[in-house]
């Protein structure tokens, strides 16, 4: 094979190498040490262009100096970065490095000191400290496939293979430089625009995060703190040397595709009404509707007064029971008016005699004189022609659960197909919301009504669907699993697809137990005082003998110390208490 031969299949062989290599550090290493080889230069660096028109000193490299920094070497360059323009804007042509970035065009210098067209005083100083005498500098730009300049490859000091002499790099080396260096440009603007493109996903992962969070008070930083905990907990089972994860390991792709999903996992809540998730009262909705209950109650005592008075000026009955029956209807009026308030704290347990009184109270009525299709929504008023108009004045019960109240599914429910193609086995409630007053103030527990579980419930069903509908790369094809199974259960009754500990994945797993474990102890939520360390993991330990949570990640996750580790970063010092961990590692 002839020598021109060898050197073509050489930078084939180059070539195949550096696009394959996905690591940019890595990349522009594999540049300028090939580059180096090929030249038989004792030294050499590589720039990068950045947007501000800086030259930035990315690999540096000097056989006589034993200088190694950049790159891989994990020792930073000590050197700025080179300006390719002065401050007002001039092209700065003095620097050889500038120059040919701003020219696009290769230089080959054979003595840097008999050079009067450049300013080599820094290259001459350098050398005055090392005792390093600088010669040939051969100086070529690297050009993408829209011919802009993106870095800058130049080689010092040519050496005679056969003597070690110093030497000018010869013309028959300039040419496979220049061919190696398109290459390479080629192959470092791919590396840049993937790392770039993966740069715009994450940061569109975390601003997506971060608007759930802001969405409501109620979220806090859980969208943020979930994926940290997720990582840390992921690690140690990584680092386990024995027990049922001593063979599990992630590699880069797969530890890139869990932060993802760990970011995403609840991403489904922006579709998740405020009012829903923020509901502090029975019925509550846009706004608290006790007051137009109290509003009711009321008229009722007006009426009541009107009423009295009335059989006043007529003449009919005694005056003094008529006032004792006024003053006694005010009273338990007043009397169920509170009870109804109560209700609707929905603090207490509403059993069947509670319900019973609600719907007593119910019963009263009052007189309506103004239509109630004047001034209302075009949704609303659709809900009312259900049934005829009242003809007025009409009798209107104090508390109703009528038809209007009734909100039908307006969108496709994905979970109500039993032959949806997500594995979703989701009990769908009848209607989308039921804003009946009697069956709100007749929720047995909580302030939410079963239509509205489901719809916050529902969150990571829109999670995985909308996942599943994003054109995911093959080594990111997980990333909707791992996003959609933090609330399964080892037992199956989890949600939405209802999967058995077996069928779910090791990273869905570790995420469940770090939303359990973030929601416990978080210390931003409006609606609750935070737990303590030692409570919530008791009440983790309850939720693994229940078959909740895995079992073997619990345990790793105490012996670990990754539960105190993330306190520490994360819990308030008035949190975080003594937990004596033996007592669930024993039956853990």
């Amino acid at each position: 094979m002839s020598s021109d031969q060898a050197s073509f299949k050489r930078l084939i062989d180059i070539g195949i190498a550096l696009s394959a290599e996905k690591d940019t550090a890595t990349l522009m290493e594999t540049i300028l040490l090939e580059a180096k080889d090929i030249a038989h230069a004792d030294g050499g660096t590589l720039y990068r262009r950045t947007k501000d028109n800086l030259l930035n000193f990315e690999i540096l490299r000097n056989d006589s100096l034993g200088v190694a920094q950049g790159g891989t070497t994990g020792e930073e360059i000590p050197i700025p970065p080179q300006r390719m323009y002065a401050e007002d804007g001039t092209p700065n042509h003095q620097q050889i490095v500038s120059h040919v970035a701003l020219t696009g065009q290769t230089l080959n210098i054979r003595d840097a000191y008999d050079s009067t067209d450049f300013d080599f005083s820094g290259t001459k100083k350098f050398d005055e400290g090392t005792g390093y005498r600088t010669r040939s500098v051969l100086t070529v730009p690297l050009k993408n496939s829209q011919d802009d300049v993106i870095g800058v490859l130049q080689l010092l000091n040519a050496q005679d293979p056969a003597t070690g002499a110093v030497t000018e790099f010869s013309e028959q080396t300039q040419p496979l430089i220049e061919a190696l260096a398109s290459q390479a440009a080629v192959a470092l603007d791919n590396a840049l625009l993937i790392e770039a493109q993966e740069n715009l996903m994450d940061s569109f992962i975390t601003l997506m995060a971060r608007a759930v969070d802001a969405k409501s008070p109620y979220t806090g930083g859980h969208c943020e703190r979930v994926p940290e905990l997720t990582e840390m907990l992921t690690k140690a089972v990584c680092e386990a040397r024995e027990g049922p994860y001593a063979d599990f390991d992630l590699t880069d792709e797969e530890w890139h595709e869990l932060h993802i999903g760990a970011w995403l996992h609840d991403c489904g809540k922006v579709t998740t009404p405020e009012y829903v998730v923020d509901k502090a009262t029975k019925l509550e909705t846009i706004t608290d509707r006790i007051h137009e209950v109290r509003m009711r109650f009321e008229v009722v005592k007006r009426e009541r007064v009107i009423a009295y008075q009335g059989k006043l000026l007529a003449g009919e009955g005694d005056p003094e029971q008529l006032k004792a029956q006024l003053d006694a209807d005010l009273a338990q009026l007043d009397d169920d008016f509170a009870f109804i308030a109560e209700c609707n704290m929905g603090g207490e347990f509403m059993d069947e005699t509670l319900v019973d009184r609600v719907k007593q109270i119910a019963g009263i009525t009052w007189t309506r004189t103004l239509s109630d299709r004047l001034g209302i929504s075009f949704d609303e008023r659709k809900r009312k022609e259900r049934e005829p108009e009242k003809s007025l004045p009409c009798e209107e019960p104090l508390l109703a659960d009528r038809i209007d109240h009734i909100v039908e599914h307006d969108s496709v429910v994905h979970s109500a197909d039993p032959n949806n193609p997500y594995g979703f086995k989701v009990d769908v409630p009848r209607h989308k919301y039921n804003l009946g007053e009697v069956y709100n103030l007749s929720i047995s527990r909580g302030t939410l009504t079963d239509e509205e579980r489901f719809k916050i419930n529902d969150h990571i069903v829109q999670t995985i669907v909308m996942l599943n509908s994003l054109p995911f790369p093959k080594h990111l094809e997980r990333v909707p699993e791992i996003a959609g199974g933090h609330h399964e259960k080892m037992d199956g009754t989890g949600y939405p697809k209802r999967l058995s500990g077996d069928e779910m994945s090791i990273p869905a797993r570790v995420m469940a137990i770090a939303d359990v474990f973030e929601a416990l102890t978080a210390s931003d939520r409006p609606y609750k005082a935070p737990k303590t360390l030692s409570d919530s993991i008791k009440i983790m330990s309850f939720m693994v003998k229940d078959q909740h949570l895995d079992g073997d990640l619990f345990r790793l996750f105490l012996e670990s110390g990754v539960y105190k580790a993330y306190a520490e970063r994360y819990l308030l010092p008035t949190q975080i208490d003594e937990v004596d961990i033996d007592q669930y590692l024993a039956t853990g």
